[in-house]
């Protein structure tokens, strides 16, 4: 197994230089969140994630999740680990400040996240499911709930787990069974059956707090009935210390795929106790508060996956000989050539690279939009940013882990046979990554999310404020001859995504089944174009550099590569994405049912 190495300079050059998060620090009341500090932070982050996390990876997948007499117990080293960030105060990143809150931007969090989820997907998934349960808590909960429950989730000392899916019913929430009956004292009583609940069961906190979706007995029918409830698996006595154990337990564990140390449950509550979060009927809205979160976080697991993949594959390809360059030998001495003398050896790293680079800069820029969102002073500049993030949620939470899968693939084939044996750890990457494709909402409901939903809502407000942003972007890039190339690439696909949109918004009434039809190929146009603008400020921010002089000069020359590279293998499908977009459904439709 190759090592890990958190990729803190580059973070440092997405935050500080492309970003420019400096500047817009005192307007948020960021006063504490400093280059040097922000520097600081992902470097004492990574040190733990590379030093201490990521040796447990292949333990944890090895060992696995283990039920016996309704305890999980986790493997060896992951309650030590799991202890050390909590004590380091890595939890605290992503709460306010008025719960413990470490009052880092959520730019800074997301790219932590990354670092830990690229280390140990397993491992993180006990802490990254509770910052989404927080985030709910804090915008919906009562101001008792939140003293009750947030200092202690915050600092991760109580975990929390999101129950939405039952064994009837995944995306159609509408279906939900389980039942919130009142006990007349402001509680409900709980009883249902809950399925594939991430960390549902374990002993690496003190409590676990469940958030689950269900049905007052007056609920109307469909989506419009659910409501959210707290379910502690310990109740809180009123000074804040725990009580009984909650009418609730882990049914089972499933044996899975991958991330075979996060333990995922069925859950069976009978009569458990739990307090309601926000308004009666009103857990849908709560629920999306989570699974925002929840789904850029997926996204950078995407995203975290290949950028493992990438370390471990080019250690590999850097020792590896293998066969002469098709140029003649270049290292004659030997009895062959390293294999990166190969020119599809160094396309597949270069297809992983490019993503991921171009990728942590859009998952940037997104997560300093959150923070706009939250702490900018204008309500304008408050809203469009809210937009912006609403729209790219999708994007990132399908393409990331897409793409996060596809770099883990193409890791493993740098290896060749080995790629496939256990003990390089290649293939576990790709094991644990194919989940996140389908998680907190399949990517096919991402892409239908996109078109669907976000596309159009308030009159298209969202997609015309984020199409001005990649118009002034194209605007500053588009006179200079140095990146001219890359330039024209990125400007042609917006052309397509414009005329795709405007074929979308066309369709959506007359014709739904072609959104349907399109909305996949529509999300990755989308999403092509809008890394393919990070990769445009990223390469003139970087030959700038170069330009003014500097002693990184490696570093900053690679950016203008990748990002023409990217610009070559990922934006110029614009063409071929447009043609499937228009193509419509009546061919996709055809067949009767009958005939599958």
């Amino acid at each position: 197994m190759a090592d890990y190495k958190a990729p803190v300079r580059d973070m440092s050059f997405v935050v500080n230089e492309v970003l420019k998060f400096d500047a817009l620090r005192e307007t948020l009341g960021y006063d504490d969140a400093t280059a040097d500090t922000i520097d600081a932070v992902f470097e004492e982050a990574g040190k733990l994630a590379s030093e201490v996390v990521h040796p447990l990876n292949q333990i944890g997948d090895a060992e696995g999740a283990k039920l016996e007499d309704g305890v999980v117990s986790l493997p060896e080293g992951f309650k030590d680990a799991f202890d050390q960030y909590k004590e380091a105060g890595w939890a605290t990143l992503h709460a306010a400040e008025e719960f413990g809150g470490m009052g880092m931007p959520h730019l800074v969090a997301v790219l932590v996240d990354e670092m830990f989820s690229a280390a140990n997907h397993s491992w993180y998934m006990y802490a990254s499911l509770t910052h989404g349960a927080v985030s709910a808590i804090q915008t919906w909960g009562t101001e008792e709930q939140k003293a009750k429950f947030l200092p202690k989730m915050s600092t991760c000392e109580w975990t929390g787990t999101m129950n939405l899916t039952e064994p009837h019913a995944g995306t159609d929430l509408g279906m939900l069974k389980t039942r919130a009956e009142p006990n007349g004292d402001g509680s409900y009583a709980i009883t249902g059956t809950k399925i594939f609940i991430s960390c549902g069961e374990h002993e690496m906190s003190e409590n676990i707090v469940h958030l689950v979706l269900a049905k007052l007995p007056d609920a109307p029918a469909g989506t419009k009935g659910i409501s959210m409830f707290i379910v502690p698996k310990f109740l809180v006595n009123d000074d804040g210390s725990l009580g009984d154990r909650n009418s609730l337990k882990c049914g089972s564990i499933e044996h899975k795929m991958g991330i075979k140390a996060s333990a995922t449950c069925v859950m069976n509550y009978e009569g458990a106790t739990g307090y309601l979060i926000g308004a009666e009927h009103g857990g849908l809205k709560a629920m999306f508060t989570m699974m925002n979160a929840a789904r850029l976080g997926v996204g950078v697991e995407g995203l975290a996956k290949a950028a493992l993949a990438y370390q471990y594959a080019t250690a590999y390809a850097k020792e590896r000989i293998q066969g002469r360059a098709l140029t003649g030998p270049q290292d004659p001495d030997k009895p062959a050539d390293g294999i990166l003398v190969h020119p599809d050896v160094r396309k597949m790293l270069l297809t992983i690279r490019s993503f991921v680079e171009g990728g942590r800069l859009l998952a940037g820029y997104t997560a300093m939009m959150l923070d706009v969102r939250h702490k900018h002073p204008d309500e304008a500049t408050r809203t469009r940013a809210e937009d912006i993030v609403s729209l790219l949620t999708p994007v990132i939470k399908a393409f990331f882990t897409d793409e996060g899968f596809r770099g883990a693939n193409l890791g493993m084939q740098c290896y060749g046979g080995h790629g496939y044996i256990v003990e390089w750890g290649a293939e576990q990457i790709a094991r644990d990554a194919r989940i996140s494709m389908m998680y907190e909402g399949t990517n096919g409901v991402q892409a239908m999310d996109l078109v669907g939903r976000k596309l159009f809502w308030h009159g298209g407000r969202a997609v015309k404020a984020y199409f001005q942003e990649l118009s002034e972007t194209l605007a500053l890039a588009s006179d200079r001859d140095d990146l001219k190339d890359v330039a024209a690439q990125v400007q042609a696909a917006f052309a397509s995504l414009q005329t795709a949109t405007q074929y979308l918004a066309e369709q959506a009434q007359s014709s739904p089944n072609n959104l349907g039809g399109g909305a996949t190929d529509y999300l990755r146009l989308f999403a092509v174009t809008a890394v393919g603008a990070m990769w445009l400020k990223a390469a003139m921010t970087a030959q700038d550099t170069l330009d003014a002089g500097t002693a990184e000069q490696d570093f900053y020359a690679v950016k203008p590569v990748l990002a023409r590279f990217f610009a070559e293998q990922y934006v110029s499908e614009h063409s071929a994405l447009l043609t499937r977009v228009q193509m419509g459904a009546d061919t996709i439709m055809a067949l009767d049912a009958a005939a599958f």
